[in-house]
Parts: C-alpha cells; structure tokens; sequence
C-alpha cells in the first residue's frame, strides 16, 4: 500500500485522528502537546493518533496528503480541519467541540 492511500485508510478509519509528533502520553513538540489539550478539553473520547517521529513516509505524506506544510494535523470525519493554530482558534470559539460532538 503507498503512503497516500495508508494515510487515506487511517483518516477514514477513526472519526478524529490526529498526526502529531510523539504520542498522546507524550507528545514531542509544544504544538502537538497543546493539540492534545485542546482535543481533551473539547471532549474528544475517541482520538486515534499517529506519531510522524516513527514513519518518515508518513511524516513527509502528511504534508502532501493535505497540502499543509506543518503537524499537528487534525481530521475529522475523514476531513482535514487544520493545524494547531486553527485548532486553537475554532477551541476558542466553540467551533471544535461542535465538530467532535456531531
């Protein structure tokens, strides 16, 4: 299986998935450690994360697979949402848990 359609096969697998650097126990950048938050805070129950750190295929094919150059990377439903400033910012708003709860 090519690096696109694993990543295809992942965000299409889990209803929010999010590919980081680390893990949820212990992320290894300041953004994804505070995309962990925010999805916890937001009342994300089910959260499937992928550690970029581990597969080079995976952490170069993100940035493609969305056509964003920088991780965290959330998706929901399948859908790229954004990065760890977006996520910050539709947090704030209320936006986020609107998306995780629907």
């Amino acid at each position: 299986m090519d690096t696109q359609a694993q990543i295809k096969e992942i965000v299409t697998s889990h209803p929010v998935v999010l590919f980081m650097k680390g893990t949820a126990q212990f992320p290894q950048c300041g953004f994804s450690g505070n995309a962990i938050s925010i999805l916890k805070a937001s009342g994300v129950e089910k959260l499937h994360t992928v550690n970029v750190l581990e597969d080079e295929g995976i952490r170069q094919g993100i940035k493609e697979y969305a056509n964003w150059p920088t991780i965290p990377q959330l998706y929901i439903n399948g859908e790229f949402v954004g990065g760890s400033d977006i996520m910050t910012e539709m947090f704030q708003s209320g936006e986020l848990e609107k998306l995780v709860k629907a």
